[in-house]
């Protein structure tokens, strides 16, 4: 029986020695034993025979945000893996069992690979299955379905049909050099605000209150006038009543005495 099915194996080989039909060399390829000198270069041509539905389908997926050349390399390797899965005892034809295992190789592609943002798996296959969801309601209702529509089709609450809508905005993502506005003089990036430098001071701000109102009213009136009015030495001698040096004296100490405040305040 070895020696009958070794020549019937050769016999076929030789067959296929000239141009074979991409089914034929997929016949000879599950009649080859997986230890025959020839069966790499026989799964090779086999795989290159089939290289045309793969491409097909790449191109079907075309204008998705990926680019063709990896659709291609993709769908490839979806081929590969039909080619050396495949059982033809099970009498399914090459075509219904490939085309499956090249578009779900297309489909992880997408999934896992074309996300501007990465988000989830599991929000990633739930747009997938909203994104099917609408194409059949859209045949069946006659119109767009509503998101009760899709979370009754899909057996899904509500809002988690609304979580996968919203992680499906991370599909693609808009440059900042988009042009925006009537004129589209200008771009998106021009409405992003810059940096409020007055944040920084606001922890500054919330605890001086308290230690200002530590100090004598006389005292929170100068540093007033000098630090929020801008006002001279002079000029607040002149306007609160005593001289120049005590003002120079009540601005030290009152300052001092915020200081110890502020340390005391940071050490906790």
């Amino acid at each position: 029986m070895a020696s009958i099915a070794g020549t019937a194996t050769t016999t076929l080989l030789r067959q296929l020695s000239g141009d074979q039909s991409p089914d034929e060399l997929l016949a000879a390829l599950a009649a080859t034993p997986t230890d025959h000198p020839r069966r790499a270069e026989l799964r090779d041509r086999a795989i290159e025979a089939w290289l045309p539905l793969a491409r097909h389908l790449a191109r079907r997926y075309g204008g998705r945000g990926a680019a063709d050349e990896d659709l291609a390399q993709t769908a490839s390797v979806g081929l590969i893996k039909a080619v050396d899965n495949f059982d033809p005892s099970r009498g399914v034809d090459f075509t219904g069992y490939a085309i499956p295992t090249i578009i779900g190789e297309i489909k992880r592609y997408f999934r896992d690979r074309t996300w501007a943002v990465r988000v989830p798996r599991r929000l990633q296959e739930l747009r997938l299955s909203i994104s099917a969801a609408n194409s059949t309601l859209t045949q069946t209702l006659g119109r767009s379905p509503t998101v009760a529509d899709v979370a009754s089709y899909l057996g899904l609450p509500e809002e988690t049909v609304l979580e996968g809508l919203e992680g499906a905005r991370a599909y693609r993502a808009t440059s900042l050099s988009t042009p925006i506005g009537a004129a589209g003089d200008r771009e998106l990036s021009d409405t992003l605000g810059g940096d409020d430098h007055e944040f920084d001071r606001v922890e500054i701000r919330v605890a001086l209150a308290p230690a200002l109102a530590t100090l004598p009213p006389r005292e929170r009136e100068i540093l007033s006038l000098r630090f929020h009015g801008n006002l001279t030495q002079a000029q607040i001698a002149e306007q609160v009543g005593v001289s120049q040096m005590h003002v120079s004296r009540l601005i030290t100490r009152s300052l001092a005495t915020l200081r110890r405040h502020l340390t005391a305040d940071n050490a906790f």
